[in-house]
C-alpha cells in the first residue's frame, strides 16, 4: 500500500513524486513508456521553476536562449534580447523528464516504466491501479498522464473545461549557428504561430493553432518555414498531437485523487506553454496530498482552489489576450510585437517574472487603437 501512486512521468508527475518522496511518503510512479522516451515539445522552460526545487537543473538543460527573433510571413523581423535575470531554458523532453523522475527516485520514489495502466478501482478508502501484469494500491492518486490519457475519464471527469489545440512538431538535427535565439513566426499560420527553438545539436521546430478555425496544411507550412533555416523537416519524423489548453476553471479533485499537468488542462492559451504550469500543478498536488495524509479532509478541495485562484486567474487574462491577438494577428504584430516594450514583456511572462493581468488591458487597448487606424 503506497501513500500515493502517480500515473505519468512527465513534468507534473515527476514533480509530484519528488516532493511527496522528499516528505517521506511512499510513492510509486507508473509510466507506460520506457524512460527516457521522446516527447514532441518545443522544450522552452521558464527558469522560475528552479525556486520550487533544491537541486541543480544544469544536467537537463540543452542550451539557454537569451534573444528573440520574430517574423511576419518570413519577413519584417523584430530582434530583441530577453531581458530577464536568467535566459529561457531549452530542454529535450526525454532528458528533462527522466532527470526529474531520477531526482524523485533519489528521494525514495519507485518507478515502474514500460507499465501501462489499464484501469482503476476505488476500494472503500484506497485505490487499486491495474496494469497488464499486476495491480498496485495506494491511499491517493495523482493523474498526470497528459492530454490523451485515460485517467481523467476513469476518475469521472468526462466533460472537462478545455480546448484541444493541434500541433505538428519535429526534432531536426542541424549545425545550429546561433544557439541563443528563439524564432517565432506569426504570419504563415492562422490562429497560432510557428516556433523554432535551438538545442545543442539541432532544432525543435513546430506549428500550432490555439483558438480553432479551418483546418490548415501544417506539413506544408512547416516545410516552408524550415527552408528559412536551410533544413528539410522531411528528413525527420514529424509528430502531430493535441494540446489541452486552459478554457476555464474546473474541479480538479475527486475521491482521494487529483488531476495534474495537461490532464488538468492548464496549458497557457496564448503561448501554449505547458511545462511550467505542469510543474506548478505537480508541486501543489504534492502539498495537498501531504496534507490529506496528515488528516486534512479538505486538502484536495484546497488544491482545486489554489490552482483556480493562482493559475486559473492568470489564464483568464491570457485567454482574453489570445482571442484578440490571434483574431487580428497582422495588426497585433504591427502594434504589439513591434512595440519597443513588447519583447521585454514577452520574455518576462515566459520566465515567470510578469503576470498577464498586469499587461493584458494595455495590450488590448493598443490593439484596438491600431485597428482604428
Amino acid at each position: 500500500m503506497y501513500n500515493a501512486i502517480v500515473v505519468g512521468a512527465g513534468p507534473a508527475g515527476g514533480t509530484a513524486a519528488y516532493h511527496l518522496a522528499k516528505k517521506g511518503h511512499s510513492v510509486l510512479v507508473l509510466e507506460k513508456a520506457s524512460l527516457p522516451r521522446y516527447k514532441p515539445c518545443g522544450g522552452g522552460v521558464s527558469p522560475a521553476i528552479a525556486e520550487w526545487f533544491d537541486f541543480d537543473f544544469s544536467p537537463a538543460i540543452s542550451v539557454k536562449a537569451d534573444s528573440f527573433r520574430f517574423t511576419w510571413n518570413l519577413g519584417d523581423p523584430v530582434e530583441a534580447k530577453i531581458d530577464t535575470k536568467e535566459p529561457v531554458w531549452m530542454v529535450r523532453r526525454d532528458i528533462f523528464d527522466h532527470f526529474l523522475v531520477q531526482q524523485a527516485q533519489k528521494q525514495g520514489a519507485e518507478l515502474r516504466d514500460n507499465t501501462e495502466v489499464t484501469g482503476i478501482e476505488f476500494k472503500t478508502d484506497y485505490w487499486q491501479v491495474n496494469t497488464a501484469d499486476s495491480s498496485f494500491t495506494s491511499r491517493y492518486l495523482i493523474a498526470a498522464d497528459g492530454a490523451k490519457g485515460s485517467m481523467a475519464k476513469w476518475l469521472g471527469f468526462k466533460d472537462r473545461q478545455r480546448r484541444l489545440a493541434g500541433a505538428l512538431e519535429a526534432e531536426v538535427p542541424a549545425n545550429v549557428v546561433n544557439k541563443s535565439t528563439i524564432h517565432l513566426e506569426f504570419g504563415l499560420v492562422k490562429n497560432g504561430y510557428i516556433w523554432n527553438f535551438p538545442k545543442d545539436n539541432g532544432y525543435s521546430i513546430g506549428v500550432g493553432t490555439f483558438i480553432g478555425g479551418q483546418p490548415q496544411d501544417f506539413k506544408k507550412i512547416l516545410a516552408e518555414y524550415a527552408q528559412l533555416f536551410n533544413i528539410d523537416v522531411q528528413t525527420s519524423k514529424q509528430y502531430g498531437h493535441p494540446i489541452a489548453i486552459w478554457n476555464g476553471n474546473q474541479k480538479l479533485h475527486t475521491q482521494n485523487a487529483v488531476l495534474a499537468g495537461e490532464a488538468a488542462c492548464i496549458v497557457d492559451p496564448i503561448t501554449a506553454e505547458g511545462i511550467r504550469p505542469s510543474i506548478y500543478s505537480g508541486l501543489i498536488a504534492a502539498g495537498a496530498i501531504d496534507q490529506a495524509l496528515a488528516g486534512d479532509i479538505n486538502a484536495l478541495e484546497k488544491y482545486t482552489q489554489i490552482i483556480q485562484e493562482s493559475w486559473g486567474t492568470e489564464m483568464a487574462w491570457a485567454q482574453k489576450l489570445a482571442g484578440a491577438f490571434y483574431r487580428f494577428p497582422g495588426i497585433a504584430y504591427k502594434v504589439g510585437v513591434k512595440h519597443p516594450a513588447a519583447p521585454k514583456f514577452m520574455s518576462q511572462i515566459l520566465c515567470g517574472e510578469l503576470s498577464y493581468s498586469s499587461v493584458t488591458d494595455r495590450a488590448i487597448k493598443r490593439l484596438i487603437r491600431g485597428f482604428g487606424r
